[in-house]
């Protein structure tokens, strides 16, 4: 199947997922291995399964927007298939392991890892959890909010994100070195991550074109001013395992709460390291918040201002939920708020750039978010 590129619900194919499940339960055999997280619930079989001898499969349909291709086993698995394989390390792998011993249940429960070579390296192939039954994620279920104008669901995303930051920072037997444990030294004032930043912004600069182009470069003295804390000082927060790509459509309202997933990484990012300070995903599920009142805008109709308005509202109640839950937790020590205004700028820039790079469309929802933000500026005054 890998090798022919075909899709596991081809008529060639039908069926396969599903053996592989049974594979998995006895171990596959080489060159492939099974690192296992969960043990895998139990399948069922009815009279539609017969002339396959297997349970009944399904994908999750055209509407939904999928970089890999997911199948859903019987209802109760999802088998996540990578198109193409992804070479190892994957830094799933390692998370999912440390938040099943750390007992962080606010996900889709992970039971295994199917792993194998291809063309000579070794492989992620497929990632197999649990089916989250009732699911919608946040590009669904948080712009309802929006357009309903409501901001109570603010304040469980901020200690689920806090949850999650609290599992991702204990020290876990079996996991060695800085996989395992927060890191506490701080970094240089003149740091990868300010530098980071930088690149960022003058990437952004010079693939926005156009009127936004030009309003960007007129702003650009006001996004560096607002950059300028990641080198002014050293960071000396914490710095944990994060998600690295925590926006709403990471987060899935299902049938009995909501549930975080897609340990991937950020796919924009290609040298990130995956331990950062918590701000780092705290400003991305913000600024997430801020574009789904562009969405709201754009798609629902929902007047600038009051869109505006909930996403303020919004995110002050998911930061206040998340930094309540880390002080009753005593490690109030994980958010340094400082960081989440310059990482927000920073991942504004990345949007533009993934826009340019990959979903031109897509741009008026950073530019969206970016004219809220610095709205009163005479854009002749500050070119850059």
């Amino acid at each position: 199947m890998i090798s022919l590129g075909e899709k596991p619900l081809t008529a060639r194919e039908r069926g396969f997922t599903a053996a592989l499940l049974a594979v998995l339960e006895g171990g596959a055999p080489p060159p492939f291995a099974v690192r296992r997280f969960l043990p895998l619930p139990t399948l069922s079989y009815d009279r539609r399964d017969l002339h396959t001898g297997a349970p009944a499969e399904r994908d999750f349909g055209a509407h939904v927007d999928q970089t890999n291709y997911s199948v859903v086993v019987d209802e109760k698995v999802v088998v996540k298939w990578m198109t193409p394989p992804v070479p190892l390390p994957h830094p799933a792998l390692d998370i999912l392991a440390h938040l099943v011993e750390a007992g962080f249940n606010d996900t889709a429960p992970p039971y295994a890892a199917l792993t194998g070579p291809v063309d000579g390296r070794d492989c992620l192939l497929a990632l197999v959890t649990g089916y989250l039954p009732e699911a919608r994620d946040g590009w669904e279920w948080c712009v309802d909010e929006a357009e309903a104008g409501t901001t109570a669901f603010a304040a469980d995303l901020g200690r689920l994100t806090a949850d999650l930051h609290l599992a991702l920072a204990t020290s876990i037997p079996g996991l060695s070195g800085a996989d395992a444990a927060s890191t506490h030294a701080a970094e240089p004032g003149a740091t990868r991550t300010a530098a980071r930043a930088e690149r960022a912004l003058a990437e952004a600069l010079e693939v926005t074109d156009g009127e936004d182009g030009r309003w960007l470069a007129a702003r650009a003295q006001d996004l560096r001013r607002d950059l300028a804390p990641l080198s002014q000082r050293p960071i000396t927060t914490p710095r944990v395992r994060i998600h690295g790509d925590l926006h709403v459509g990471q987060i899935l309202r299902w049938r009995d709460g909501y549930a975080v997933i897609d340990f991937d990484g950020n796919p924009t990012v290609t040298d990130a390291d995956p331990h950062q300070p918590a701000a780092r995903d705290v400003a991305q599920l913000t600024t997430s918040l801020e574009h789904v009142a562009q969405v709201a805008i754009k798609r629902r109709g929902t007047p600038p201002e009051a869109a505006a308005a909930w996403a303020a509202e919004a995110r002050a109640i998911m930061v206040t939920a998340y930094k309540a839950r880390l002080t009753a937790r005593n490690r109030p020590d994980l958010l340094d708020e400082t960081l989440i205004r310059p990482f927000e700028v920073e991942q504004e820039c990345r949007e533009l750039i993934y826009a340019a790079r990959h979903l031109p469309r897509w741009r008026y929802a950073p530019m969206g978010v970016l004219r809220t933000w610095y709205p009163e500026q005479n854009p002749e005054e500050n070119i850059a």
